[in-house]
């Protein structure tokens, strides 16, 4: 079996699209073809996104064909532990390499398009420049605050109060100073671990739900951001998925924030602010406005950034390689003994 790979990367975080070799996927919905990929061709991820192909923080997409009008293309995301319906990172460097590969036709200075994902079809721009996509925004799903001051129990940590907004995906969005750390000057290593926690917490703890589809209802990550006003640039570190910690500012995560400082009355329209995530290369968000809907406060977000090609590969499964499908690196040596 031979798997034809393009990977790129937005922010440092790695983007790996698989683009020959992948079976087309049965479904009459996006929700249908993720469901067909998870449940028929799951092994194919594995291939991709574990080792010794990729690693414990690796992130890919699928492209599909589309189901939704005004969509012309779409894709899935998948990770090291799974698949996700949103990635704002994903989607930045997805929708470059469709531009640029004429999976969706071309014209400068911009070119507008539909990208179904999971969590719905978004609105997609791609400055273009003498043939190539130099910067790309999007215009989320309908975003939102949907639980404030939540209050969990967290191993180690006792009380932690938090708020959780969806961006497309969920996330759970708290100071880190709360916790005791200066987000500057603590070992990245104690806050990913710090993070993880609360994300098994607010798993075990918190209810989630979301009016268009039981299939979103998860907590996808947590983020713990620093403390500066929403008129100055903000940092934060977001750990997400299986306990992955994402190199990019977080799209969907910037969408969430966004949304959850609009609820809050903290933010205005129109307003644009920068996030970063642990690598020097930012995303910019503004609220759109507000969207009438099932969800009070919900909004469009805009999120822009920029993606960088890595390389083109041609992935080799051989029969006769006992690690073919990829695999983990175990918790315990016990976890070996079969």
């Amino acid at each position: 079996m031979e798997l034809e790979i393009t990977d790129l990367h937005t922010a440092g975080e790695p983007v790996r699209i698989v683009t020959g070799g992948y079976p087309d996927l049965p479904g009459a919905t996006i929700l249908e073809k993720i469901e067909a990929a998870r449940r028929d061709h799951d092994v194919l991820r594995r291939v991709m996104m574990q080792e010794p192909r990729g690693h414990a923080d690796m992130f890919g997409m699928i492209p599909v064909k589309p189901s939704a009008p005004g969509a012309a293309i779409g894709a899935l995301f998948i990770h090291h532990s799974g698949y996700s319906t949103m990635s704002g990172h994903g989607l930045i460097a997805f929708s470059r390499w469709a531009v640029e590969s004429g999976r969706v036709p071309m014209t400068e200075p911009e070119t507008r398009f539909g990208l179904e994902l999971p969590c719905g079809v978004v609105r997609v721009t791609c400055a273009v420049e003498k043939g190539k996509v130099v910067a790309t925004a999007f215009d989320s799903v309908p975003s939102f605050l949907s639980h404030r001051d939540e209050v969990i129990e967290v191993p180690g940590r006792g009380q932690v109060t938090l708020d959780i907004a969806y961006g497309g995906a969920f996330y759970a969005i708290l100071p880190v100073s709360s916790l005791g750390f200066d987000l500057f000057a603590a070992p990245v290593e104690e806050m990913v671990a710090t993070a993880r926690a609360i994300n098994d917490a607010a798993r075990a703890q918190v209810t989630i739900s979301h009016p268009d589809a039981t299939e979103f209802g998860y907590l996808f990550g947590t983020m713990l951001t620093d403390d500066a006003p929403t008129d100055r640039p903000s940092y934060h570190l977001c750990v997400f998925a299986g306990n992955q910690i994402d190199r990019s500012p977080t799209g969907g995560g910037v969408t969430a924030r966004m949304a959850r400082d609009f609820a809050r009355g903290r933010i205005e329209t129109g307003v644009a602010r920068k996030f970063y995530g642990p690598t020097p290369v930012p995303f910019e968000a503004t609220v759109i406005g507000p969207v009438a809907g099932a969800v009070k406060d919900a909004v469009t977000v805009r999120v822009s950034g920029s993606a960088s090609y890595l390389g083109r590969s041609t992935y080799i499964v051989e029969e006769n390689d006992p690690l073919r499908h990829g695999f983990s690196l175990p918790e315990t040596y016990a976890d070996l003994v079969t």
